[in-house]
């Protein structure tokens, strides 16, 4: 049994499973900060597990949506109220996505972002523990958003707590707040989201607590896919309708010693270089 830190974190099961054998079936995860995270940057293993039948996707998210940004309709919307319609939100995507489970932890953002709270940690740990996934998807270390960045270091140091045997194969840091054209290609994880075109439509529109407050979220997820695959390649045509770009950070779990800062900087000095080398030669 697990017993999460808050009181108010739950397990949403879409085909009412035990929560113990939902999560046992688990083959691909993703962990983000809020709800609607998983939909716009973890699609690419959504959309996986809906295609294949050996395959099971279970969402975390770890706060509670309290900070929402609210407008129109939802203007006067009190914290509380807030908190329980994107707790809905989040499990209607789940029921559309078919889901093994989602979990959301009802941390607040000062918690993800507190280096000093292990309390997420701690949860994160118990979910691998019974989960097993041999895939996980979360934010990149070149998020813009703290609360963002605090869900990746708290997620790998949860990973970190594991035996070898126990860790995930795949860990890949996903585009939201900043997009992740500007790695070089050969560092770039592409993950083709082409096609089921209702199925990517549906899951974003249930975030309508976002939309409507004034944030086109819906539109723009959309169109960096389409962006992505059609300035993929230069001098071909587009071989995918929607792609995702995604940072490989699975060596910082292969390598305890690996910080998360020389990780990113190896990849910003080769994005540099990739640059100079180019103006050289062509000045």
């Amino acid at each position: 049994m697990i017993v999460f830190s808050r009181p108010n974190a739950n397990i949403f099961v879409p085909d009412a499973r035990f929560s113990r054998s939902a999560l046992a079936r688990t083959t691909l995860m993703g962990v983000g900060a809020h709800q609607d995270d998983l939909e716009f940057m973890a699609y690419y293993p959504i959309l996986k597990a809906f295609t294949d039948e050996n395959e099971w996707f279970t969402g975390v998210v770890v706060t509670n949506g309290a900070s929402s940004v609210r407008n129109g309709t939802y203007r006067n919307f009190t914290d509380e109220e807030m908190i329980e319609l994107r707790r809905i939100e989040q499990q209607e995507a789940a029921v559309i996505g078919k889901y093994a489970a989602a979990i959301q932890l009802d941390h607040t953002s000062a918690d993800v972002k507190d280096p000093a709270n292990t309390s997420v940690v701690d949860d994160l740990e118990q979910i691998l523990v019974h989960a097993k996934p041999r895939e996980v998807y979360t934010h990149n270390l070149a998020d813009k958003h703290d609360t963002h960045v605090g869900v990746v270091l708290k997620l790998i140091e949860a990973i970190r707590r594991l035996p070898l045997s126990a860790q995930p194969q795949k860990l890949v840091g996903c585009e939201v707040w900043r997009d992740l054209d500007w790695l070089c290609d050969k560092d770039k994880v592409v993950m083709d989201v082409s096609g089921h075109d209702e199925l990517a439509d549906s899951l974003l529109a249930v975030f309508d607590s976002q939309i409507a407050g004034g944030k086109r979220y819906d539109l723009a997820t959309r169109g960096r896919r389409l962006a992505n695959a059609t300035y993929f390649e230069s001098h071909a045509t587009d071989k995918a309708a929607a792609l995702i770009f995604g940072m490989d950070l699975t060596p910082l779990i292969l390598d305890n010693n690996l910080e998360p800062e020389m990780l990113f900087e190896r990849y910003l000095v080769a994005f540099r270089d990739e640059v100079k080398d180019r103006l050289k030669r062509l000045r």
